[in-house]
Order: structure tokens, then sequence, then C-alpha cells
């Protein structure tokens, strides 16, 4: 019987009706019915005579993707009819088969599958009806290719992959460069990483999923290495607003991007090249000056970037904006500018001569002083900003030195001022109340028909500065003298009454000189004076001059003035009769008893011994003598000082009033005599004229030097005495200025730097400061020969002008300073000594020197000798009857000490000299 096979994929029942003789069955007939249903396969068998075909030999899967998978098989002896079973998520499947009957073996394409999926398959063959026992064989899809298959990270020699897991895949094969790597992960997310790569290159990666060793169809990704960074980065030009850069190229590598900051903002810049150039350079701007910028050059390869090349380079710094010149000296420039930025230097060159250097870190502004210039003088400089090896554009400017118009020789008159200034100015004035007078043209300045006494404040301008002023001094012109002085009879020749007219012009008092005795008459007074204390019948020598500020004075009137005479002429004749009275007793007495007159003779001899004797006061009676002297309110010491006022006052002093010459006076009453003073050289035409006297000493009649403080035209001179004398010790006791008033110019630097004096540079090498005095030390060095000399400086800073120390003993240390100098470096030269007029404080210190020695010498002293031998060579020596006072009192505290006068004195000098010595440096 021929078998019917039918497939259905219904639930309905199939009603299968054989009529064995329409189909010409056999004496059995099968029924086989196939369902859908799961796990229903329902076969109904007749008795058969034929046996089941044999299964098939070997399925081979000859073709496999995601949703199918193509079996091949050999027939078995030429059977086309094959059912085919296995399972779909689940549901069983049945599949017939009817091979071509021709082909020798069977191609069948199993689908649609699910991919990545191990199937389970039987093979059953059929014959006539009757199957075989089923092949059993597995057999998979392949797999879906991954997702988001992308590049994560990628260097110079690596690249990072990352793809998404397949359904709990966890074997994939990478393929790169022909090479096939496995990579197994069970992340949900694989990563991996190629590394061995080149860089700046592109690379082709194929990713096949693997599953039961079935590859997907694979998925490509396209992916390069990051780029190397520039080998090196030049600075090829840079100014205040941009830098060029230069670098080679990379790998033929055209894409760069350049990253900075720029005051805070980050910038980057896509630099694209020339392809053809093997260099890039690129110019970087705007940018601000005198910056340092932190750069980094990145290298882009198909968008990729290179880690970046960091590298530094700087704006050249901008040129100073402006330079004031704050403070103009004699000698210095004081230059401040604007601190821009605390890490720049400065570069400032003037007169040749170059300073490097770092403006203060916490200060907004630079300045910084150019010292030892020469005044009044033109000094252009340039100015340079530095930054990390760069200079900017340089500021050029100029400054000037001002002008010392006090040391200018001004040669004035009671009408006129006329001087030659050195230095740069385009103007002179000389302006008194409103009163104002130009001189222009030249550096001979002139001002005439001036008001006689007048101070005027000389100024002088150099217009073409913008703070134009180099100079100011006051000069009063000399007053005119008094006129029409007379003197009348007064007080029955006892007293003087003398008057004047009124001096013209300015003038504040009007002295009057009558045996060294000054009077002084101020403007507001009447204008006369009565001068007591004279004899009848005497003539007396007055003189009269007006002064006008402290420091001019007229040329003096001098005339004759004779006391009353009327009451000597009656008591003369009285005299000569007692004469001749006394005259005939002696007659008488000398024929009458001759040994009287003999013993007479011999008393008077006798008396005049002990008076030379009685000059010099013993240690042992200073104490009874000094008492003696002090009862009566000091009456015994002002009869002993007034008995002092002529001595010494007939002796000339024309060197001293020459009209050249008085300029160089600070008072006109304080002139040296003729026989004793200080002459300086001749050479080139000076002076040999400067107010200072030899004055003797213990040791020699020229032991030192008593001169008035220099005026600021007699600095040089003083410093030329100091020269040619030879001087190694200055004693100065006064201070600069006192109460207002100047007592003596400073004739030192201010300061470490040297200052030149007419031809000598003094430089102050040490300085020390005690309560009561300075001790310095000068180096006096000649311009012209090079010779150099040690000069020290004693400055008692604590003594009043005419008055005294509060103690002796702080002089008297003072002293022993000054005395070991001498004996140690100064006995062969005098010591010069100074206050303000040269004459009372200078002549106290001397005294007291001299009459120490004295006292430890011969035991004894003899203080008003000494003052008497001291007035000889100079007037006014020990000035006011205190310091006359002050001398005994010196000499009464050194008897006190339990010690020798000397020894005392020394006791702590050796200590407080070699502590002076040892002064602090000032460089």
């Amino acid at each position: 019987m021929k078998r019917l096979s039918y497939k259905t994929n219904s639930d309905h029942l199939l009603l299968c009706v054989f009529l064995s003789l329409l189909w010409g069955a056999t004496d059995s007939t099968t029924i086989s019915s196939s369902s859908t249903e799961p796990t229903t396969a329902i076969t109904s068998a007749q008795p058969t005579t034929k046996p089941p075909p044999d299964n098939v030999g070997e399925v081979k899967v000859v073709n496999q993707n995601e949703t199918s998978m193509t079996l091949k098989w050999d027939k078995v002896k030429d059977i086309s009819v094959y059912i085919l079973q296995y399972d779909e998520n689940g549901n069983p499947r049945v599949e017939n088969i009817d091979a071509l009957p021709l082909d020798a073996s069977v191609e069948y394409e199993v689908y649609p599958l699910t991919a990545g999926t191990k199937y389970n398959f039987t093979l059953i063959t059929v014959f006539e009806g009757v199957n075989s026992t089923g092949y059993n064989f597995t057999a998979v899809t392949a797999p879906r290719n991954t997702e988001d298959f992308k590049t994560v990270g990628q260097n110079e020699t690596s690249i990072t992959l990352q793809w998404k897991q397949v359904n709990n895949i966890d074997r994939y094969i990478l393929v790169v460069n022909e090479e096939e790597i496995t990579v197994t992960s069970s992340e949900e997310f694989v990563t991996h990483t190629v590394s061995g790569l080149t860089s700046g290159t592109r690379y082709e990666f194929r990713l096949f999923t693997v599953f039961e060793n079935v590859t997907s169809s694979g998925v490509n990704h396209t992916a390069v290495t990051a780029p190397d960074n520039v080998g090196e980065v030049k600075v090829v030009n840079q100014n205040e607003t941009s830098i060029t850069l230069k670098w080679d190229k990379v790998k033929d590598i055209s894409v760069y991007i350049l990253q900075y900051d720029e005051n805070g903002n980050p910038r980057f810049e896509n630099i694209d090249a020339l392809p053809l150039d093997a260099s890039v350079e690129y110019e970087v701007y705007p940018l601000t000056a005198g910056t340092k910028y932190n750069f980094t050059l990145i290298t882009v390869f198909e968008g990729v970037n290179s880690t970046g090349y960091n590298f530094t380079a700087v704006t050249v710094p901008p040129v100073v904006r402006y330079v004031n010149v704050t403070d103009r000296s004699l000698t210095s420039i004081t230059l401040m500018w604007e601190n821009v930025n605390k890490a720049w230097g400065y570069l400032l060159e003037m007169n040749g001569d170059t300073k490097t250097f770092t403006p203060d870190q916490s200060s907004n502004v630079v300045r910084h002083s150019v010292t030892s210039l020469k005044p009044g003088t033109a000094h252009n400089f340039s100015l340079i900003t530095l930054f990390s090896g760069l200079n900017s554009t340089a500021f050029s400017g100029s400054a000037v030195t001002t002008i010392d118009c006090a040391s200018v020789e001004w040669h004035v008159t009671t009408s006129s001022i006329q001087g030659t200034v050195e230095g740069l100015f385009t103007i002179a004035t000389a302006t008194y109340n409103s009163q104002t007078l130009d001189s222009s043209g030249s550096r001979d300045v002139s001002f005439t028909g001036l008001v006689s006494g007048a101070t005027y404040e000389l100024s002088l301008k150099y217009e073409i500065l913008r703070d134009p002023l180099q100079c100011r001094h006051n000069i009063t012109v000399f007053p005119s003298p008094p006129s029409s002085a007379r003197c009348e009879y007064y007080a029955a020749g006892y007293s003087a009454y003398v008057f004047w007219n009124k001096p013209d012009g300015v003038w504040t008092t009007v002295e009057v000189n009558v045996i060294g005795k000054y009077y002084e008459v101020d403007d507001n007074e009447e204008q006369n004076i009565i001068i007591q204390g004279l004899q009848p019948a005497r003539t007396y020598q007055v003189s009269l001059n007006s002064v006008s500020g402290h420091e001019r004075r007229s040329n003096s009137i001098v005339f004759q003035c004779s006391t009353d005479p009327r009451g000597v002429i009656a008591g003369s004749v009285i005299a000569v009769l007692l004469f001749c009275v006394l005259v005939c007793l002696a007659v008488f007495i000398f024929l009458k008893r001759p040994d009287i007159i003999s013993r007479k003779k011999s008393f008077i001899s006798a008396s005049k011994r002990t008076k030379r004797k009685g000059k010099l006061i013993t240690a042992t009676q200073f104490a009874d003598h000094f008492n003696k002297l002090n009862v009566d309110d000091n009456r015994g010491f002002s009869e002993e000082y007034e008995e002092l006022a002529p001595i010494g006052t007939n002796q000339t002093q024309k060197a001293a009033d020459l009209p050249d010459n008085q300029v160089r006076n600070r008072f006109k009453n304080v002139l040296p005599y003729d026989w004793c003073r200080v002459k300086l050289s001749t050479s080139n035409g000076t002076s040999d004229y400067i107010n200072a006297s030899y004055m003797p000493g213990y040791n020699s009649n020229r032991e030192y030097i008593a001169s008035q403080g220099p005026l600021p035209s007699t600095v040089s001179d003083f410093w030329r005495m100091i020269w040619e004398q030879r001087v190694k010790g200055i004693v100065m006791v006064t201070n600069c200025t006192e109460g207002g008033k100047i007592k003596c110019e400073r004739y030192w630097p201010a300061d470490s730097k040297p200052c030149l004096y007419g031809e000598l540079l003094v430089t102050i090498r040490s300085e020390e400061q005690n309560l009561n005095w300075t001790m310095r030390e000068f180096s006096v060095k000649h311009r012209n020969t090079s010779e150099e000399r040690s000069v020290k400086h004693f400055h008692f800073t604590a003594w009043p002008d005419h008055g005294v120390p509060e103690g002796s003993e702080i002089l008297i240390q003072f002293r022993g300073l000054v005395r070991r100098h001498i004996e140690k470096e100064g006995a062969r030269a005098p010591t010069v000594v100074h206050c303000s007029a040269g004459v009372g404080r200078t002549g106290t210190i001397i005294a007291l020197d001299v009459l120490l020695q004295q006292l430890e010498k011969e035991r004894a002293v003899g203080i008003k000798e000494f003052v008497h031998k001291m007035r000889l060579n100079r007037p006014h020596m020990v000035q006011t009857e205190s310091q006359y006072v002050f001398l005994h009192q010196c000499i009464m505290d050194a008897l006190h000490s339990n010690q020798k006068p000397e020894e005392n004195i020394y006791e702590n000098a050796d200590l407080i000299y070699e502590n002076a010595t040892a002064l602090r440096e000032l460089h």
C-alpha cells in the first residue's frame, strides 16, 4: 500500500482513509500524523514487512549566520525524504525535507533561528513511510556582532577599545594588522588595550563575537594612536605684545593647538600649518608686555591630541612710562618711577656707569639715588626694564644737580652783590620785600642798587626743568655806617655822652667800642649812649659800626673822644704841691737817717720777688685762692677779669681789615693780630688770609691754632689750612646751629660719600656718637698729588655759646681724649681748635689743656697769666667772666680728686680713647 503523509499545524483531527484498492497498498497500512504540539508525535503502525532505513552518516554545517544555518549530508541510498527535528525557544519544530532526486547529497537551510544559539537536531531518514531511528547532532548559529564598539582612550603607542557584551558571551576575536587577538571578559562592557602601536597612525579593527567557536560576521572600527609631541619649540622673535614660535612638524602633521592663559583667561588657538612646509612658524598675539607665559603645544592627528609639549616664553618688558626727579642736591639725584611688576628689575645708566638692581617688593614705586655727582651739572640717564633676560626699550631722561649758592665767593658791598657761579642756571634773582632784581645771561651774577643792610633772597633757576630752582641763599648786604658820630663831656669826665645819626637803609643795632668794651644800641632806641667807667682828662678812641642780621657789620667810624679835664687840672695843682713837700721830706730824711733808705730798698726788692712768685698758685694754696676770689659775689674774679680787658688791644690787625678780607670774618670785632695770624699759601692767586691765630701751649708758642668756625665761603680755606699746617686733630666746641642761629658752617660730608673742598677730597671713615661729644675720623686726599692723610675730629656738643658746660667732669674727660691724641699723633703739628668766633669756648678748652699739664708737672697753676698770654695772640680769648670762673672750677675739681690730676683725668681715658678709635665704619 502506498503511504500517504500529511503535515499539519492544526490541532484538529486529521482523518485519513486509505483505500487499498485505490493506492495499491499491501496487506498492512501505516498511518502517521504529525502535529506542532510539543512532544506530540503519534505513529500508528500496522505490522509491515519493511525495516527502517539507515540514519545519515554525517551532517555538516556548511554555512551559518545569525539567523540560519545550512546543513549538508549525503543521501542514504538515494532517499530524498528526511525529517529534521529541533527546538526553537522551547517550541519543538519538525521540518520535512524533500531533496532533489538526482543530487547525491542534501543541502538544507534552517531558518529563522536565534543568533548565538546551540541547537540539538535530529535528522530522520524516511523511506516509504518508515523513519530511521534519527541522527542526533548539534549546531550553533553565528552570534550577533557586538554593539557600541568604540575607542575610549589612546596614547602614542596604544589604543583602548570598548564594546558591549553579547548575550553573556565572554569570548571575542579582535583582528588588527592581520593579527588575531582573543579577548575574554565577562563584564557587561568589555575593555581591551592594544599596545605596541606606532604614534600618529590609523588602525583598522575588526571584532568578532565567538560562540562555540563560531564567530559573528564581525564589526569594523577605525582608530588612531595619539601623535607625538613636538620635539622642541623655539622663540624666534618677541616684543612687548607678541611672541613668534617655531617648531618642526611631527610626521608631516599640520594641525596643532596652542594653550595658554592671558590675564587668568584660558586661550586655545588652532593652528593649521601649510602642508608642504617642514616646520611651523606662528605668532602669538596680542599678549601683555613683560609677562611669563606657560604654553602647551598639542599635536592633533585625525582629531586625536598628543599629551602636549609644555614650555615657557616671555614678552619683552615695557618701557618705563615716566621717571620723576623727586629730589636734587649738590651731589645726588633721586629718581622715582612706578613699580608696575614686582618681577621686573632695572638697569640704570648714567655718566657711563651702569647699575642693575631689584626694587623693594613691598613698594609700588621705585626710588633710586645717584650720588657723588658734580654740583650744577646735567646728567643724562637711560632706564631699562629687565625681565627674564630681556631688555625693554630705554627711557631716556636728564637730571640736573643743584648749585651750592653758599659756597660761591659773593662780593658784597653796601649796595651790591656779585659773584661767579659754577653750574647750570638761566636766571638769577635777588628779592627783598616786594623788590625783585634779575641777573641773567652769564655765570657772572651781579645785583646793584641794593638797600644797605637788607637781606636779599638769591635764587638761581634753570628754567628748562619742571622744578627749576637750583639754589636759594640769603645774603645780607653790608649796612651803612652811622654818620656824624661825636661825643660830649658827661659826669665830670667819668663818663662820655656819645651820639650819632641813624644809618641809611636796614640795620638792627649800632655797636659802640670803647677800650675793648662793646655796647649795643638797637634800631628802635635813641641813637646815643652814655659810656661810664672813664677817667677825666683822657682821650679815648671810640669806634662805631652798624650791624644787620647778626653777621654784617659796616665799616667802623673811629673818632677820638676826650673826657672832661676840668676836675683833673685842679687836682694836678694840688698834687704838684704835695709832691714838692714829699721831696723835701725825703731829702731831709736821707740827710739825717740814710740807714732807713737802705732798709726800704731791701723791702721793695723783696716785695718784687714775692710778687713774681705769686703769679703761680700752688696746688695746696689754690683752694684758698679760689675762695678768696669767690667772696662778695665773685668780686675777685670780676676784678681779675677786668684787668685782662685791654691786653693785646693795641696790636695791628691790618690784614683782617682789608676790604677783600672783611667778608671772611664772621664777627667784625674778632680779628687776628697781624704778627701771629695763620697765613695760607698764595698759589694760583688765592688769598693768604684766614681768621685764625697761632696760640701758645705748655711746650711751645705754636701748639694750637685758634680759628673761627668756617663760613660758607671759607670752608675751602679752612681745609687748606688743615692741609698746609699738617694738622692731625680738630677740636670743635660748638654746634653748627644754636638757638636757631648758624654758628658754624658744616665743613665735613653729611654721609659716607666724599666731598670736594677746593683741591681736597674729604671722606668720613668712621663716626661714634657719645652723649656729650662725637668722634670722627676723616680721610683727606689732595686731588693733584693723591697724597692722603688722616685727621681726627673731636666734636664737643654740650657747651652753650657764651656759657659753660653743666659740669667740669665731662669737659675734663673730653680734654683727656684730645690730650692723648696730641701726645700720640699730633705733637709735631698744631691742633686746630674752633667754636663760632674762635675766642670764648676755644680759649677755655685751650687754657684747660695747658693748665692741667702745668698742674701735673709743676703742682701749680697760673690761670690769669696764661689767659693774659693767650690774649696777646688773639683778642677776647676766654670771652666771658663765667668762662674764666669755670676754668678755676675745673682746677678745683681736679685737685679734689684722690689721685693726681692727670691720673684722674686719664683714669678712663685709655678706655674712652680706644673705644673712640674703634669707631664703627660708615661704609
